[in-house]
């Protein structure tokens, strides 16, 4: 198991920092213009890693914010980035220009043999699944759709076939601060080589301890916070300390 991870997260629509209550493009915040500026931000406070969503490419299954994304790479993060990603060019185009791994969502539940084959051309700590699930099933496409493929399948699956990293997004609780579903991320993955990192509801300083106490006898590896650092909930520096 790899140190434990805690990624703050930017996502994007229309080149500014926003935030979705439980995956719907109506319920919408705005919490920056400069995606840059927050990423230097979280840089400044400590992080290693950044975790950004093209909200606007997960939508229109296409590279749309992407030259934020680049630009965030540069200062020096290492950024996981997802939304839009649809082909192989989108994954090459991303990791050709300093980005650490590329997520894969929608396509993972549309199109696996061809997602495999992306996890065999990059290697495995290139590519993480993500996995947004309604009630334990595989949602798509920006969580517009939901497919009729468990959660638990995808990841079985997945890692059957070399997958190493899984996002595990629970769409009730994410942008709730109502606290993540922990059980759901622990029962993701049963492969000593996969691991897991928790995305959705975290709301305090106490969330991220019982995440990161989880990651000690499961697959569970690092935790994505975002409402919860825009509203001031508690600090990055104070999540990292934990």
């Amino acid at each position: 198991m790899s140190k434990f991870q805690i990624y703050p997260a930017i996502d994007l629509r229309g080149g500014k920092c926003v935030r979705l209550f439980q995956g719907d493009y109506g319920k919408e915040t705005v919490y920056g213009d400069s995606p840059v500026a927050m990423a230097q931000k979280f840089a400044d406070a400590g992080a290693e890693w950044l975790h950004m969503v093209d909200l606007d490419g997960a939508k229109d299954g296409q590279r749309i914010n992407s030259e934020w994304v680049i630009e965030a790479a540069k200062l020096g993060l290492k950024v996981q980035v997802g939304g839009g990603i649809r082909t192989r060019e989108d994954i090459a185009y991303y990791l050709e220009n300093g980005v650490a791994r590329v997520i894969i969502g929608s396509m993972a539940i549309r199109k696996p043999e061809l997602v495999i084959s992306f996890i065999e051309e990059f290697g495995s700590d290139r590519i993480v699944i993500g996995i947004d699930a309604k009630e334990g099933m595989a949602a798509t496409e920006g969580w517009i759709e939901t497919s009729g493929q468990s959660a638990a399948e995808t990841a079985k699956f997945f890692t059957a076939n070399g997958a190493k990293h899984f996002i595990y997004t629970d769409i009730a609780t994410d942008g709730t601060l109502a606290g993540p579903n922990i059980e759901a991320n622990r029962k993701l993955v049963d492969s000593g080589s996969a691991e897991v990192i928790v995305s959705g509801g975290i709301g305090t300083l106490e969330d991220v301890r019982n995440v990161k106490a989880a990651a000690v006898d499961s697959p569970v590896a690092g935790v994505i916070i975002g409402k919860a650092l825009y509203e001031e909930r508690f600090t990055l520096e104070e999540a990292l300390s934990c």
